[in-house]
């Protein structure tokens, strides 16, 4: 085991970077700057290697992104294509470089987008059955592979209880519980309307306590959930170490790492879902991020229409595992990577069914839509479209400690405790930001609810909250280009821990 190195603050992080040895006066601002500290932690522990910087134009990857994030909002979500294009999506595609396009066009009839820029370079989506929509390599009209028919092995939702099914028992909530406060508190989540909150919905000991949408969203709606499906892929992982398919601290078994002293061999995967697995991939969120480099591996795995888990593998080490938190998504693709294996290899079952099978069947999830590369991978750092319903559904699970709405537990017992427990990479780098399975934690108070909640976190405002001091629940979803989302969320969650009494 790598030993924990024994930091928490920044001017502790700075010693221990620069050691006796540094000029004073650098010590000195990288002591008072926390990102200085952790750019020079950082530089102190890296190990030799380069970078190898993605190929290809940066605006020609964005328009991949934005043909995807169109196909999704306008074939999954339903929503008008140019409100989509305006307001969605802007993760993978910015919303300054959309007006290079000079021709976009919304095929209805075969369920496609083609956005033209000015040197006649044309980039595609299309949905492709039910793993939604895929961007597709330049001059391609198909993915690499066959679509797979994905139909949830679910009663019907409307004469099925929740949570399996959408029916709501008539049964009044506790008195201890002030629903006037509890309906101020969804009022909240869409003040001010400018926020383009789409989704807002709150479970209390795993019964639906209230929802509302935006107009012309349901209940039944997949909406853009970017980075929350890395929770979807710790939970997914979780699903195969309860199988018994792995081992969460075992060395991580990846294909391209197994070459005699390969040190990568070290990378556990529970370092992986810590965001510390060390690997080279470079992210725009990084301490000292320089775009001139070149465009960021971050971005690259969702836009550059390549096989996604070779890309992520092929990177070497720039730390030690478990010694470095950074946000990457290098980690989430090789747990995807390493889901593929154990579903295709060791249990030898259809990876595109896996998800809907022996997870989203025991929650009563049926609009959750992984998507894929054109490889077939799923992208579940952030490519994913589910309904408030559904997010909430599944952090449920993590309130009973993976155990099923009918009882069958499906991760392994103290999965949840995993989650929620802070990080040593990041403890260390003096972040108490992050925990495991790919969940934030919330001990730097970044919401209004205690420090044991944990949660799902995907750009743009979607978030799920898990409170187990509240036995509560909180999805919100909102569409990107919304105003002032986080502070309407922060106002509805303010108002919910007064509403609901600690268990």
């Amino acid at each position: 085991m790598i030993p924990r190195p024994m930091l928490a603050t920044p001017a502790a992080l700075l010693l221990f970077a620069c050691g006796q040895t540094e000029d004073s006066a650098a010590s000195a601002d990288a002591a008072e700057d926390p990102t200085a500290a952790l750019i020079a932690r950082g530089d102190s522990l890296e190990v030799p290697g380069e970078w190898a910087v993605p190929p290809g134009d940066p605006l020609v990857h964005a328009t991949a992104g934005f043909a995807k994030i169109l196909c999704s909002n306008v074939f999954l979500s339903g929503l008008d294509p140019r409100f989509a294009a305006a307001n969605t999506g802007f993760f993978s595609s910015p919303l300054e470089l959309r007006g290079a396009v000079t021709d976009t066009v919304v095929d209805y009839e075969n369920r496609r987008v083609h956005l033209t820029l000015p040197d006649g370079t044309v980039r595609s989506a299309k949905v492709h059955g039910d793993q939604g929509c895929v961007a597709l390599p330049i001059g391609e009209s198909e993915p690499y592979y066959e679509a797979v028919s994905v139909t949830p092995n679910l009663p019907d939702p409307a004469t099925t209880p929740w949570p399996l099914g959408d029916v709501l028992p008539d049964a009044p909530f506790p008195t201890d519980v002030d629903m006037d406060k509890v309906a101020e508190a969804v009022a909240a989540a869409f003040d001010p309307p400018e926020a383009l909150t789409a989704a807002f919905v709150v479970t209390h000991r795993g019964r639906l306590l209230a929802e509302r949408y935006r107009e012309g969203i349901g209940h039944n709606t997949p909406l853009e959930s970017w980075s929350m499906g890395k929770s979807l892929t710790g939970t997914l992982m979780g699903v195969l170490i309860h199988k018994g398919v792995y081992e969460l601290w075992q060395p991580a078994p990846v294909p391209e790492w197994q070459g005699e002293g390969d040190p990568r061999q070290a990378i556990r995967i529970g370092d992986i879902m810590r965001m510390s697995s060390g690997l080279r991939f470079r992210n725009r969120s990084d301490p000292g991020y320089d775009p001139e480099v070149g465009y960021p591996d971050h971005l690259y795995v969702y836009t550059g229409t390549v096989n996604s888990f070779a890309w992520a593998a092929s990177k070497d080490q720039q730390w030690e595992p478990n010694t470095v938190g950074r946000y990457r998504n290098s980690d989430p693709v090789i747990t995807n990577y390493l889901v593929r294996l154990g579903v295709e290899e060791v249990l030898g079952e259809n990876y595109h069914e896996f998800p809907q099978r022996h997870l989203f069947d025991k929650l009563g999830i049926r609009n959750l839509i992984p998507e894929t590369d054109p490889y077939g991978n799923f992208l579940l750092q952030g490519y994913e479209f589910g309904s408030g319903r559904d997010w909430a559904r599944l952090g449920n699970l993590y309130l009973t400690d993976g155990v099923a709405p009918e009882g069958e537990r499906i991760l392994p017992e103290g999965y949840a405790t995993y989650a929620s427990t802070l990080a040593p990479a990041w403890e260390a780098d003096g972040r108490p930001v992050y925990g495991g399975a790919f969940f934030w934690v919330n001990q730097d108070g970044q919401f209004p609810v205690p420090a044991s909640a944990f949660y799902m976190a995907g750009a743009g405002g979607q978030n799920t909250i898990v409170i187990p001091s509240h036995e509560m629940v909180v999805a919100r979803l909102g569409h990107y280009g919304g105003e002032g989302g986080r502070d309407a969320l922060r106002r509805a969650l303010e108002i919910l821990m007064e509403a609901v009494p600690p268990a």
